[in-house]
């Protein structure tokens, strides 16, 4: 059983703490039926990455700002497909307050509405696309979440469900652990472990500013 030590935990949202593949997939692919786009190749690239930056790649002709903004408001107020992660709400309870945030390529108003659906708190520390000017995988997400935390990038530890996001935290200098919820272990092989449930995480304290991660 590897054993993380660490200061904080960075985690991301969508896929980690919130389950919202079939969500995310639905609203994608009805988007790509309007427009004209390819939905398949979409969702080969979608999941980890902000908004924008899809629609960049799939659609280049596209006024990308906006069609972001309507997507992201759309699915703000989309409920039907997002539930809570199990083992969410025990896990980021576990952790002391002041330690933990989420990174996440979706906006402030996006991730802030699915954390409070699945009634899990908004931290302190929420890095969202609104907050960055390269998403992932790109590390800047990730530096930005262990600034605000206001602990070294290689003390931070990051829970991670997709490969943009774990070469992210990895290009940051962070241990990663990849959770095979949206894909399978073998495309996750770059995080330093890969559990199948967040149950699988014990986090405690040694009352010294330091957090063990227990990850079977």
């Amino acid at each position: 059983m590897p054993t993380f030590s660490c200061a904080a935990i960075l985690f991301d949202l969508d896929g980690v703490l919130v389950d919202s593949t079939r969500a995310v997939d639905k609203e994608w692919r009805a988007w790509a039926r309007r427009k004209g786009v390819d939905g398949d190749a979409i969702m080969a690239i979608a999941h980890g990455v902000r908004t924008i930056e899809v629609i960049r790649r799939v659609a280049p002709h596209l006024d990308a700002e906006a069609e972001a903004r309507k997507i992201e408001k759309h699915e703000a107020h989309d409920k039907e497909g997002v539930s809570v992660m199990p083992g969410a709400e025990a896990l980021v309870h576990s952790i002391p307050e002041g330690r933990w945030g989420v990174v996440t390529s979706g906006t402030r108003l996006l991730a802030s509405a699915r954390l409070r659906f699945c009634g899990l708190p908004v931290p302190k520390v929420l890095v969202t696309a609104d907050d960055v000017l390269n998403g992932k995988p790109h590390p800047e997400p990730y530096l930005k979440g262990a600034e605000w935390l206001g602990f070294d990038p290689a003390d931070c530890l990051v829970i991670e469900d997709a490969p943009a996001g774990i070469q992210s935290a990895r290009a940051g200098g962070m241990k990663v652990v990849g959770i095979t919820s949206t894909y399978a272990a073998d495309a996750l092989s770059h995080a330093d472990a890969v559990i199948g449930r967040l149950a699988q995480i014990q986090v405690t304290s040694n009352g010294a500013g330091r957090l063990a991660i227990d990850v079977p």
